[in-house]
């Protein structure tokens, strides 16, 4: 099954209903499907054929998600990128990609500018609305067939290449296929599930170049409404939810404390809402049982990577209660179990044999889900899948119920005087105190211990907490070697585009001119 298939079963069940909306703009998906069909005739006169990388910079607007789903028809890659990364960063992954068609959005004109003198590869530049010096995407396609083109295509043909980071500061292009992406959808679709005829609205709220994108696809493959916000705001979310009767939505862990936060001080009908989807970041169990109180039982975890993509395992909303109850703390900390489609393991890093349950080892997982490899670098592929087994670079365990359990990823595991302190557990106690919003723990160059344990920690508005007070709850709950060293206060942690805090960020200044080895 193509990917583009998924938004095409939904046209053929639903050409009239409403496909996308944003704000007072709307897209049946006939006028969707009939678009992204022009836009894909654009493209193959433009010379994209099979696993040709087309880029699409722009902010969340239906019209660069249509753009996707052209390139996917004319049987191009697509490759997301986000406008909230920097210049040179986005110079750099155009040309590592080898992109060969820019379209952007018409706001981002000036960006473009500065970026086209090193753009190497870019032979077209497309612009999403008027007033740029590149044609215009509507004015091109208005004379283009409104018909599926025929394309042929394989199961392993890539379908998207996307952008990850690497310990040495370059990007890596994790390269997916119409099988692992159809994989993905099909999970998903599993995972959040509706009765026939019930209305399915989806809330694109997170940057559409990253996970609220590929998520969308399970609403519209059954002919659901995808609505389209510019930003994960908390307000702009409640709003959208209580106006539109939104399903579904996925955020990531700290867009939910603020939209938590932001609940204290309104109310807002959230009747409609099924499922919460959180993903891409461990969540704090003491706000997770805030908001199963709250919201009631709609959150669902995903937990994947972009290397075998947001898909991996769930846990399902009535997973999170025992007796009406939120679930023991063991459950909530959980990542679910694994979907039908994919296979998990616990293996040792060192013999890469798989351990019992309980026992920490590398997660690792196989199946149709797993990437094809990374682009243009068949060492780091061949170091990443052995054996058929993706290699997640995640550390946790599978319970004698089958809950997989992530302990952290291994590069940001604290040796500390010999012991090995897991960040996660750590940011667990810490998130329990009811002033924190959010925190980072990592382990910073000591002279005596080799590293110590530190807290980067940013407060609630209005809400105060000591350093002492901190530690102080640490050392009850989890001893003195687990218990940082310092507790440092700032306004805001650094986070990706897609709401993830960036731990490496939140390390390097610790770190400057010296080299840390795991």
């Amino acid at each position: 099954m193509a990917i583009i298939d998924f938004f095409d079963r939904g046209w053929a069940a639903n050409p009239t209903g409403t496909a996308y909306r944003m704000g007072d703009e709307t897209w049946t998906f006939a006028g969707a499907g009939e678009l992204s069909c022009r836009i894909a005739h654009l493209l193959i006169d433009l010379g994209v054929r099979r696993e040709t990388t087309v880029a699409v910079l722009s902010p969340n607007a239906p019209s660069a998600w249509l753009c996707v789903l052209g390139i996917w028809r004319s049987g191009g890659a697509w490759v997301p990128l986000n406008p909230g990364t920097p210049v040179a960063d986005n110079i750099e992954l155009l040309n590592r990609f080898d992109v060969e068609v820019l379209v952007y959005h018409a706001d981002l004109a000036p960006v473009v500018a500065e970026m086209k003198p090193y753009l190497t590869g870019v032979g077209h530049f497309v612009a999403l609305g008027s007033g740029t010096e590149d044609p215009v995407l509507m004015d091109l396609v208005a004379t283009r067939p409104a018909t599926k083109p025929r394309v042929p295509y394989a199961m392993d043909d890539v379908v998207a290449v996307a952008p990850t980071g690497g310990t040495t500061g370059l990007p890596k292009g994790v390269m997916n296929t119409h099988r692992s992406l159809s994989v993905m959808v099909t999970h998903q679709m599993m995972a959040l599930t509706h009765a026939p005829g019930e209305p399915i609205v989806n809330l694109a709220a997170a940057p559409l170049t990253h996970t609220a994108g590929l998520l969308s696809l399970q609403a519209s493959a059954r002919g659901g409404t995808v609505v389209i916000i510019p930003r994960a705001a908390p307000d702009d979310v409640l709003d959208a939810i209580e106006r539109h009767g939104v399903t579904d939505l996925f955020l990531p862990p700290t867009v939910i404390y603020r939209l938590l936060d932001a609940l204290e001080n309104r109310e807002v009908d959230t009747s409609s809402l099924r499922y919460l989807v959180y993903a891409a970041a461990p969540m704090s169990l003491e706000k997770l049982r805030q908001g199963i109180e709250r919201l009631g039982p709609v959150f669902i975890e995903c937990y994947g990577q972009m290397e075998a993509p947001a898909a991996v395992t769930f846990m399902r909303p009535e997973e999170h209660l025992v007796d009406g109850m939120p679930a023991p703390d063991g459950r909530l900390a959980s990542c679910g179990r694994p979907y039908p489609m994919a296979t998990v393991a616990i293996l040792d890093p060192d013999t890469r044999e798989e351990v019992g349950p309980g026992e920490t080892g590398e997660i690792c997982v196989r199946g149709d889900l797993v990437m094809k490899g990374y682009y243009k670098n068949p060492e780091l592929t061949a170091e990443t899948i052995v054996d058929g087994w993706l290699h997640t670079g995640d550390l946790g365990h599978l319970d004698a119920e089958g809950y997989l359990h992530l302990t952290d990823r291994k590069k940001d595991l604290i040796i500390t005087g010999g012991f090995n302190v897991y960040p996660g557990e750590v940011e667990q106690v810490i998130w329990s105190h009811p002033a924190v919003r959010d925190c980072a723990v990592v382990g910073v160059p000591h002279e005596d211990w080799g590293e110590a344990v530190t807290a980067v920690v940013e407060t609630g508005q209005g809400k105060d907490v000591t350093e002492e007070e901190l530690k102080a709850l640490c050392r009850e709950r989890l001893g003195p070697v687990r218990t940082p060293k310092r507790v440092l206060f700032v306004d805001e942690l650094p986070r990706s585009a897609n709401g993830k805090v960036l731990k490496k960020d939140v390390r390097a200044p610790f770190w400057a001119n010296r080299t840390r080895v795991i």
